[in-house]
């Protein structure tokens, strides 16, 4: 079994999951909790990283197409097993409460979604519509 959610470091809290880094780079910050995971299959590329959205999009789950679901959930399975637990928290640094802030994150969730038919929920706070807050 295989249960993803997405989040930020910052706000990442243990009791949700097993913290899972999808970003190119480490953060710079002390975090509150140990971050032995990363998968950087899932780390958009740098010759993207800064394009509109829609252009970044587009190339992003271009490259989640070339990986695929079934190898993809194969590397994810190899974490959920050597943890213990289905929970994986996909993390990067954007804070989508802030208004107009997008991030790969929820692009790959809805990539995922899209191939799986499973849901990515943000562990962030959401409004009754599913906006973040």
């Amino acid at each position: 079994m295989l249960t993803l959610f997405t989040n930020r470091f910052q706000a990442f809290q243990p009791p949700q999951g097993v913290p899972v880094r999808i970003t190119l780079g480490a953060p710079r910050f002390k975090l509150p909790y140990s971050l032995t995971h990363s998968v950087r299959e899932l780390a958009p590329r740098r010759d993207y990283l800064s394009r509109p959205e829609s252009e970044f999009t587009a190339a992003y789950r271009a490259d989640l197409d070339q990986l695929g679901p079934e190898r993809i959930a194969a590397r994810l399975r190899q974490i959920t097993e050597k943890e213990g637990d289905h929970r994986l928290v996909l993390l990067c640094f954007e804070d989508l409460a802030k208004p107009g802030l997008w991030c790969h994150r929820r692009v790959f969730a809805a990539w995922w979604k899209d191939v799986t038919g499973d849901d990515v929920r943000e562990l962030s706070p959401m409004d009754q519509q599913g906006t973040l807050i």
